[in-house]
């Protein structure tokens, strides 16, 4: 499948206005239906294609996008007509996600290895709650609670990423100034600084923190994202204040491949990451 650029605005950060869940309320819609002609209540067919009934729930309510393992699973069960494989690479919307971020999200559910770098705000994936409600708030335009929340549901959304089987192998590089810049105040960061000590001793998770005097840096052009997708194709993505594009040519994705190389060879190490975490924690 073949991906081209796309502009918009901020994904992981608190911007921009949500796309609709229109192809995900209507892709749920056509599951149930052949699960109910099927004769089998959401235990029974979550039995059956090895996910819960409030997994399948959630899919079929609109509010979780389907992975890749769960239409191959589900196919054969609902009959094998088809149906759901061809609608599965339609589903690119994402209620609480901006729409240029939606294409990269429905990629970053399928990848096998996931980097970002990070230098204006803790990345979407590592983010908490009370970060994320006090990100989105920062960013004009004003939100209403209705806004924030779905915003805010959406990010933490994401974060089953995580709990994905197989694992991805996670690598993220954020500045120091980002755990120190005390967003939504002390609480908020001791809590942040809590997650991320949890969220980078785990084995597939590597956090590595840029410290605030690296003469040499290889990031002055801004945030950028890697992926590797199951058929071992790389694509990458990058954000601007109001635009995101996803590049998909192998010469622009191996520019930042070796961007991103450089800049884990100038931040801290895993180890002297965490110590220098716990250092801050202490602090607060």
């Amino acid at each position: 499948m073949a991906y081209e650029s796309t502009d918009g605005g901020t994904g992981t950060g608190g911007g921009a206005e949500p796309g609709t869940s229109d192809s995900l309320r209507t892709f749920g819609a056509v599951v149930q239906a052949l699960r109910e002609h099927a004769g089998l209540t959401r235990e029974e067919f979550g039995a059956l294609v090895g996910y819960s009934k409030h997994t399948v729930a959630s899919v079929e309510q609109g509010r979780r996008m389907a992975d890749r393992d769960f239409v191959e699973r589900a196919e054969p069960v609902l009959g094998d007509t088809g149906a759901l494989r061809k609608a599965a690479p339609h589903l690119s919307r994402q209620a609480g996600l901006a729409s240029w971020f939606q294409q990269w999200a429905r990629l970053e559910a399928q990848a096998v290895t996931l980097w970002t770098y990070e230098c204006r705000v803790i990345p979407g994936l590592l983010q908490t709650e009370r970060y994320a409600r006090a990100v989105t708030k920062s960013v004009p335009p004003v939100k209403d609670e209705e806004q924030v929340t779905k915003q805010v549901a959406a990010r933490l959304e994401r974060q089953q990423l995580f709990e994905r089987r197989p694992p991805i192998a996670f690598s993220f590089i954020i500045e120091q100034a980002l755990v120190e810049r005390g967003t939504g105040g002390p609480d908020v960061t001791r809590e942040l600084l809590d997650s991320l000590l949890e969220r980078s001793s785990r084995f597939n998770i590597e956090l590595q923190i840029m410290p605030r005097y690296q003469p040499d840096h290889s990031g002055f052009d801004g945030p950028l994202m890697l992926l590797e997708s199951l058929d071992n194709k790389w694509f990458s993505y990058a954000e601007g204040q109001r635009g995101g594009m996803l590049i998909s040519n192998p010469k622009e994705v191996s520019i930042m491949l070796q961007r991103y190389a450089r800049l884990r060879s100038q931040a801290l190490n895993s180890e002297d990451s965490r110590s220098l975490l716990k250092q801050l924690r202490g602090a607060q």
